[in-house]
């Protein structure tokens, strides 16, 4: 199979492996499409190693395709069946071996495209809003970042969830596009990030960019409000004002899936599987592609990956 592989200069390159054998508990995919994501680049500069028992150097961490082979022990799972998953590597490759209990049905009429997208950005969003901040209907959440993959899926998520949602999106030309995440008979207020005070006070603000103001915006919280960090692009070092943060008696929440344990991954899927997917299929949340690629046009791939204005998902095309 061809697959991207990360050489020992941080660069990436692509390459012929051997296809992956489905062992017991495994199952092995034929991959249609897979996701972009920052943790890719921060891969390659060797800042966010791929967890034990994942492809070390290749990168990837959501895909959709097709099964090819069932592994021993393995039920409800058939050759030719469309299943998507969060993995922890490995996704931008022709094939790939991932444990049952990670996949994720693909809801009929959903191209593969937007299954590829689905995986990582809504399990983030659902853990991170539903399952961490306990995020409510009459909430209000502020997401910084709005835009990108994770973020369309954040405001969605939080949509979905009865909140009213600010999205903060630093590209008006983006705006309009953001706003028609709201669900039916819903409405999400988006500003450019100096205006984001504006809609405060917050019950919970999703930090989608980082950087060193990042955790000012403890004073845009009311009481008992949650900050979550999700992403650092913008810089992943920022002071933080103790007293701000103790006085509002809030919490800050920092959460990444990939270095959790196999449990609790498969718990986390089990859940979105059971929650999200539905969601999904009925259309009440939808996947933005933003770009397409090749897998020979790996390199325009990441460049669109690390480059600005993006709306939704990149998605690699093996």
């Amino acid at each position: 199979m061809r697959a991207v592989v990360i050489d020992g200069r941080g660069t990436f390159r692509l390459e012929q492996r051997a296809d992956p054998v489905a062992g017991p508990g495994l199952v092995a995919v034929r991959i249609h499409a897979a996701g972009l994501n920052a943790a890719d680049l921060q891969q390659a500069r060797g800042d966010y190693p791929a967890p034990p028992g994942w492809p070390a150097d290749i990168p990837g961490l959501e895909i959709a395709g097709e099964v090819e082979q069932v592994g021993a022990g393995v039920t409800g799972l058939g050759v030719g069946d469309r299943v998507m998953a969060l993995v922890g590597g490995g996704g931008h490759a022709e094939r790939i071996v991932v444990p049952a209990d990670l996949l994720l049905p693909i809801p009929v009429g959903l191209s593969w495209r937007e299954a590829a997208g689905f995986p990582e950005a809504f399990s983030t969003a659902w853990d991170a809003l539903v399952g961490q901040a306990g995020v409510r209907a009459g909430d209000r959440v502020l997401v910084t970042g709005a835009a990108g993959g994770v973020g369309t899926a954040m405001v969605q998520v939080a949509a979905a969830s009865g909140a009213h949602v600010v999205a903060s999106v630093r590209r008006p030309e983006l705006h309009d596009r953001v706003r028609e995440l709201a669900p039916t008979g819903g409405t999400v207020e988006v500003v450019v990030p100096g205006e984001e005070g504006a809609g405060a006070p917050y019950d919970v603000v999703v930090e989608l960019v980082g950087g060193e103001d990042c955790l000012r915006r403890v004073e845009l919280l009311r009481a008992r409000g949650r900050i979550l960090v999700v992403g650092v692009q913008g810089g992943s070092i920022a002071p933080l004002r103790m007293f701000d943060l103790m006085l509002a008696r809030a919490q800050l929440i920092g959460t990444t899936i990939r270095g959790r344990s196999h449990a609790e991954k498969a718990l986390l899927a089990a859940t979105v599987r059971t929650n999200v997917v539905p969601l999904l299929a009925e259309g009440r949340l939808r996947v933005p592609v933003d770009a397409a690629f090749q897998l020979a046009r790996y390199p325009d791939a990441y460049a669109r990956l690390a480059g600005p204005g993006k709306f939704g998902k990149v998605i690699m095309l093996p």
